[in-house]
């Protein structure tokens, strides 16, 4: 380092541009390294593009006997990438860069085409690049994030017209580069409600719950040890203005009080591995979460790579607070290690030093790389301790926690770490093997998280006839108990969006009986996020009749398909586990087998929707164990991300998001469509209209068998 600085003393004396080489895997010195790259090019000129024959006096940085601040004199008219002469009004396009080095344009755009966004000669890291038509098939309506001459680029979203208000390259964000306090605890104040608004927010729908038996009539000389029971739970409806309503931006005037504002902290990898166009969809998909956050809603960003560095505290997203927002992660570069469990620690003290609270809180956790400072390498027959790396306080202790959904970014995650964290947290965790649809994935979260409806859930079941015995409950991920004496029994069910459903399959004992017989009493409590008032509900009372002789009776189309949902979810763990002890051929057959058990259910041969759904999931599953190589580049990471879609009944992300054959969608509500339509017209794929969302209609659409 003291090299480092005795060189930046004397090229400030000199008037040099120099490039001062970041320590490996150190975040300060990345720093550091741009404070002295912005102090030593303050008065550098912005990068210009001459056209063919514009006379010279007009060009920037251009002149025979002009010196470059690398002490090279540009009168021998050389390009440092091809060579070749460069003279102006020659029919030559020429690029000067913020650092006074000058290049044909066509050769320096195709160079950053490729993800080089550092001077050729200085190695200078650029703020600004050189507009090309043809990247715009790279990063369409300037999805790059980079200053790509935004007055080229289409007016059509709110996003880019925030960004053109924000300061100038030299006008660092207020905080970004300060440091930082010891305490979070500079939380911005919430907004305030109007009175009486809480009230007239209610929503006028309450939890729906629903209950199946198996079979509705047993005999009565008959008793039973599995009887399996299904209870449905389905949240309310979305309210018409936030389902419909544009999203949140500059010229949004007011704020939907009919849902409950949110605190979310996001955390992002931006180690060296991030560099290149895996940063550029990166900060463009952030623009997307900021532009639909609302003025009551707060945001906070936590950069990591070797170390974690919180960007800004816990602010409104207000129209100056999107500038803020959207200035500090355009201003993010990539490089250094990982280190996933102080970027969490980092997040987790934002969230217990805030002074003020909003009904919701939620962190999203993105990482393309494997933590090198916390996670040692895997040691044969041992696991390594991934909840070491979630601090205590997020935790899935409760129902009242704070989740983390992880996102695993590219082939080169380590997918079983976020899946730890998520599992361990209440979140989900999503797998983007296709760097193209990360703002769709982000899309889908953020869908979900502005549309929390039902908060601290508890579902009891208690046992009506004295011969009646609760023996299980298969709740999945949430936590569920059944009492010693299997009299009663509870799941936690914590939070719901708008219109989410829940299936939780429950099995009974029970004996010979003469008379009608009574099953359960199922009943819920919950708390609305946004008046904060507490709602119970008493569903009906299951039932059994007691014939004297045996009825022909198909079981319940409802509870054989839960059977078969939750079969196939039990599958995939067992597969998983064949597959990570090396048994890929075991973990194929696993899979294989539960195929053949949901091809002669009577759900399935009914043509049930779901059940080919599981069985075209199972398939695709295989496929990615056809290989050890392919099994780790992909299999590991679809897995768990259909693990923890099934295991807590909620949409995720998986592979590219492009199979409309898959059941990754069929747990996706219509707020989460409606933000991926948005993201999705926002940034058409050039190949039309993705197939995800016909899926996503077909599925949401079609008839619900209950």
């Amino acid at each position: 380092m003291e090299g480092m600085w005795r060189k930046a003393k004397k090229a400030l004396g000199a008037g040099l541009c120099v490039h001062l080489p970041a320590v490996a895997g150190d975040w300060e010195d990345g720093v550091s390294e741009r404070r002295a790259s912005d102090a030593l090019s303050q008065d550098a000129s912005a990068a210009h593009v001459s056209a063919p024959n514009t006379p010279a006096a007009a060009l920037v940085g251009v002149g025979p006997l002009r010196r470059s601040k690398s002490g090279t004199k540009s009168s021998k008219g050389m390009c440092a990438i091809c060579f070749d002469p460069m003279k102006s009004g020659h029919g030559q396009a020429l690029f000067t860069a913020e650092c006074s080095h000058m290049f044909h344009f066509h050769c320096i755009s195709s160079s950053v085409k490729h993800g080089n966004y550092v001077c050729p000669v200085c190695r200078a890291k650029w703020k600004e690049i050189p507009f090309n038509r043809s990247l715009s098939s790279i990063f369409p309506r300037g999805r790059s994030g980079l200053n790509v001459n935004q007055a080229r680029l289409p007016q059509q979203d709110t996003y880019m017209a925030l960004l053109r208000q924000v300061p100038s390259r030299h006008q660092e964000a207020p905080g970004s580069h300060t440091s930082e306090p010891v305490d979070f605890n500079d939380d911005e104040p919430l907004q305030q409600m109007e009175a009486g608004d809480s009230r007239d927010a209610r929503c006028s729908r309450t939890v729906e719950i629903k209950t199946y038996p198996e079979f509705s009539s047993i005999p009565q000389s008959s008793s039973e040890d599995d009887f399996a029971v299904l209870i449905h739970l389905k949240a309310p409806c979305a309210n018409p203005e936030q389902v419909t309503g544009r999203p949140f931006n500059a010229t949004s005037v007011g704020y939907p009080i009919s849902r409950a504002p949110v605190d979310l902290v996001t955390v992002l990898d931006v180690s060296g591995s991030m560099a290149g166009t895996k940063l550029a969809l990166l900060k463009r998909a952030m623009g997307f979460v900021i532009q639909h956050l609302g003025p009551s809603d707060r945001l906070s960003v936590i950069a990591f790579s070797s170390t974690a560095r919180r960007l800004f505290h816990l602010r409104r997203m207000s129209h100056s607070g999107q500038q803020h927002a959207l200035q500090a992660v355009n201003s993010l570069g990539a490089g250094g290690g990982t280190n996933i469990a102080d970027a969490l620690k980092k997040a987790a003290k934002v969230i217990e030093d805030r002074n003020y609270k909003n009904p919701v809180c939620s962190i999203i956790l993105l990482s393309d790389g494997q933590d090198t400072y916390n996670i040692s390498s895997n040691v044969r027959g041992t696991c390594p301790d991934y909840r070491s790396l979630v601090p205590s306080s997020i935790l899935n202790h409760t129902i009242c926690t704070v989740p983390v959904h992880g996102f695993g970014f590219g082939a080169d995650h380590d997918s079983d770490a976020l899946h730890s964290i998520a599992e361990a947290s209440g979140g989900t965790f999503s797998f983007i093997e296709d760097e193209s649809v990360i703002q769709d994935a982000f899309a889908q979260c953020i869908g979900g998280l502005l549309s929390v409806v039902v908060q601290d859930m508890r579902l009891t079941v208690e046992c009506m006839h004295p011969i009646v015995q609760l023996r299980t409950i298969k709740s999945g991920s949430y936590f569920s108990k059944v009492a010693g004496d299997g009299r009663n029994g509870s799941i936690d069910v914590g939070h719901l969006y708008a219109d989410e459903e829940r299936d939780f399959l429950l099995s009974l004992s029970f004996s010979q009986s003469r008379e009608q017989t009574m099953l359960l009493k199922v009943a819920c409590a919950y708390r609305d996020p946004v008046t904060n008032e507490a709602i119970k509900i008493q569903a009906d009372e299951v039932k059994i009749l007691r014939p004297k002789s045996p009825t022909s009776e198909p079981v319940c189309m409802e509870v054989d398909r839960e059977r078969n949902r939750v079969r196939a979810a039990e599958a995939i763990e067992a597969a998983r586990a064949a597959a990570e002890s090396g048994a890929l051929s075991d973990a194929v057959a696993i899979l294989e087998d539960c195929r053949r058990i949901l091809s002669e259910s009577f759900s399935r041969k009914s043509g049930d929707r779901l059940c080919i759904s599981l069985d075209a999931e199972l398939k695709e599953m295989q496929e990615r164990m056809a290989s050890r190589q392919r099994y780790k580049a992909s299999g590991r990471a679809y897995l768990l991300s259909g693990l923890s879609s099934h295991s807590w009944q909620r949409a995720t992300t998986r592979g590219d998001s492009t199979d409309s054959t898959t059941l990754v969608y069929s747990y996706q509500t219509p707020s989460m469509v409606q933000m991926l339509q948005r993201s999705q017209n926002q940034c058409p794929s050039p190949q039309g209209p993705r197939p995800q969302l016909r899926q996503t209609r077909s599925l949401l659409e079609k008839p619900h068998p209950r």
